[in-house]
């Protein structure tokens, strides 16, 4: 039994959601935040040193790292389903949007939160002003432009074919939605501003096992 170790609001959504695509049975250990500082709890270092999620048991072996984890389970797991075949150029985009949605696409929403909660944080009011600016400026100059670089980008990706890799849905799609529904919570993203992205939001909310794998999670906070 695939063990998953799940903490509300985060990456591991999409480890249920892929199971459910597969139809693999698995048991959910729920962890949640802490509401004050938004951090996982402790309990997850006794599962894995980083006390992050996701994480996942399957066979004695310990997981951690979405994108590993999407990978390890389509390849063990998948049976050949929700990748391109080797050696297609598909293959190539899969691989691409597998490893662009943590190393590129996340670090500016990152900032974003950040400097969001930072803007928001109560201060003395002499130190407000301050912060205020400093806020300001790194946003304006350069989390913003770059937020808007990668959103017109991924924008123009879904132009060219009906989903990441290619016609066929796949895991790298999975893997994408994270940064896209962190996007529209937090960077603007909307039907107006991004229709080929603001559609691939509503066509993954509408697949059933992306309804199953919410119901087993519990609220998700991150959907636009």
């Amino acid at each position: 039994m695939i063990i998953v170790h799940h903490l509300n609001n985060s990456r591991s959504q999409r480890i249920l959601w892929l199971l459910e695509e597969l139809g693999l049975e698995y048991e959910v250990r729920r962890y949640e935040r802490d509401p004050r500082t938004m951090l996982a709890p402790t309990e997850l270092r006794s599962v894995h040193p980083l006390g992050k999620s996701p994480v996942i048991e399957d066979q004695g072996r310990v997981l951690a790292e979405s994108g590993a984890i999407l990978e390890y389970l389509v390849e063990r797991h998948g049976q050949g389903r929700l990748r391109p075949p080797a050696d297609s150029e598909q293959r190539l985009r899969y691989l691409y949007w597998m490893h662009y949605a943590e190393g590129s696409a996340m670090p500016p929403l990152l900032m974003k939160l950040v400097f969001d909660r930072i803007g928001r944080a109560p201060m003395p009011f002499f130190a407000k002003p301050i912060a205020k600016s400093i806020v300001g400026n790194v946003l304006r100059t350069f989390v913003l432009p770059q937020l808007k670089q990668h959103l017109d980008y991924m924008e123009g990706e879904l132009g060219k074919a009906s989903w990441f890799a290619g016609e066929e849905f796949s895991a790298a799609d999975i893997q994408m939605s994270f940064p896209l529904e962190a996007a529209a919570k937090c960077a603007g993203l909307d039907a107006r501003s991004r229709p080929k992205l603001w559609d691939f939001l509503q066509r993954i909310h509408g697949r059933p096992a992306y309804q199953r794998a919410l119901e087993r999670g519990g609220r998700y906070e991150l959907m636009g």
